[in-house]
């Protein structure tokens, strides 16, 4: 899409603390793309320089791996077929089962793998295997693009599983569902947002973590059209006057939900002034301090700040509290300030090539990766600076992450462990 902007939110609202060590679910401990723990972190790296161990997968997938202490969580079809730019079969179903596998961070070998699903859907980058799983270190959750979720033991123990489609009626997206739930205290919280191929509302939900059992569910009303209702973006968890609160990006508003009811406590619109018929979401909010940023079309009049064509379409924003950092799809860096959307520095070009992967922000690095698996590492502060660039086997669609002293990139055959040796 283009004309994508920044924009941020004048609200009462702060992100939810959080002290773990690990990467245990799509953005990482702080929900933003960032960790304060990782260390001593590579620069660069090849098949045969700092890369501890490598593990083949049985397939591609967009979502991240996850990691808490010793273990490795990704999801995976059983066989590979290669996604293709722009073409493929959208909608294509195959009979590869979708699998959740667990790894050891020693030398990557598989610990168990668990069926969660038999059926996988094809959509140029996307498939099935999208959301990434979620864990507390005690239970690891999964939802597959068809709807099934389900929840194992930390030893791959099947606690419950469901159907949302079977549930609540077939998603109707354009390029198939990839949204990953959100976790919070002792509840997920799983947003589907669609119109494109449906005409039945979006709604929000969530679910006790320890018997997946619906705890409420509400509808999110929209009067965006065509693909516009569409939302492949992760809900956010915001504290708004004092009050924790559940934060929904999409279909052209921003909403706050009460997380007890669900309820819907706040909207604001404006992210669609055109009537953009294919202004679906892609990238998910990121909340700092006082403040909600997200990407939309032009034209913000209720807005604390907008910055025109700084935004991104696919990748997500990642900060570190001062500055945010905007990998635009096409490897521009933008960097702005967080309290006032003032321009750091804009236009820097990183390697060339299309960027799906949300960026990583660890050890005072920014890791980019293409998805023609090359990485480039910029120097996170004000000053733009490239510290170094990385190339591995093959097209790299899912989010790199970091634990302590290793950045965990998964490319279309591998997972790699990538450490100073």
């Amino acid at each position: 899409m283009r004309g994508r902007s920044v924009a941020r939110l004048w609200a009462v609202v702060m992100t939810v603390g959080s002290l773990w060590a690990n990467w245990p679910q799509w953005r990482g401990p702080n929900s933003n793309g960032s960790t304060g723990t990782a260390h001593d972190l590579p620069v660069t790296w090849s098949e045969s320089q700092n890369v501890l161990w490598r593990t083949k997968l049985p397939s591609w997938s967009a979502a991240t791996p996850i990691v808490w202490r010793d273990t490795i969580f990704v999801t995976s079809a059983e066989e590979g077929f290669t996604p293709l730019r722009g073409g493929g079969r959208p909608g294509q179903t195959t009979p590869d089962k979708v699998f959740l596998l667990a790894l050891t961070r020693k030398n990557g070998s598989v610990l168990w793998r668990r069926q969660i699903d038999d059926g996988n859907r094809l959509f140029r980058k996307q498939n099935s295997a999208s959301p990434s799983p979620i864990t507390d270190g005690g239970h690891v959750w999964i939802m597959t693009g068809n709807g099934k979720f389900a929840c194992f033991t930390m030893d791959g123990g099947e606690v419950w599983k469901r159907d949302i489609q079977a549930d609540y009626g077939r998603f109707g997206l354009n390029h198939g569902y990839a949204s990953t739930p959100l976790l919070g205290g002792n509840r997920l919280y799983v947003q589907v947002l669609h119109g494109m191929h449906t005409k039945d509302p979006s709604y929000v939900f969530a679910v006790d973590k320890a018997t997946g059992k619906t705890l409420w569910k509400v509808e999110r009303p929209t009067d965006a059209t065509s693909e516009s209702p569409d939302n492949y973006a992760t809900p956010q968890m915001a504290i708004v006057g004092g009050k924790p609160q559940l934060v929904v990006s999409g279909a052209d508003y921003v909403t706050g939900h009460d997380l007890d009811t669900g309820k819907e406590l706040w909207r604001i619109g404006g992210f669609n002034p055109t009537g953009n018929r294919a202004n679906r979401t892609i990238a998910s909010s990121v909340v700092i301090g006082q403040n909600v940023f997200t990407s939309s079309t032009r034209g913000h009049p209720f807005i604390g700040f907008r910055t025109n064509n700084l935004g991104a379409d696919v990748p997500t924003p990642t900060t570190d509290g001062k500055y945010i950092y905007v990998l635009v799809d096409n490897g521009i860096i933008n960097c702005l300030e967080a309290e006032t959307g003032k321009v750091v520095y804009q236009g820097q070009r990183i390697e060339n090539g299309t960027y799906s992967a949300s960026p990583l922000l660890a050890d005072g690095k920014i890791y980019c990766v293409s998805e023609e698996g090359t990485t480039t590492v910029v120097k996170a502060g004000p000053q733009f600076e490239v510290l170094g660039v990385s190339k591995l086997d093959s097209l790299t669609l899912a989010s790199p992450v970091a634990a302590d002293n290793q950045i965990f990139i998964r490319t279309a055959d591998h997972l790699y462990c990538i450490q100073k040796k």
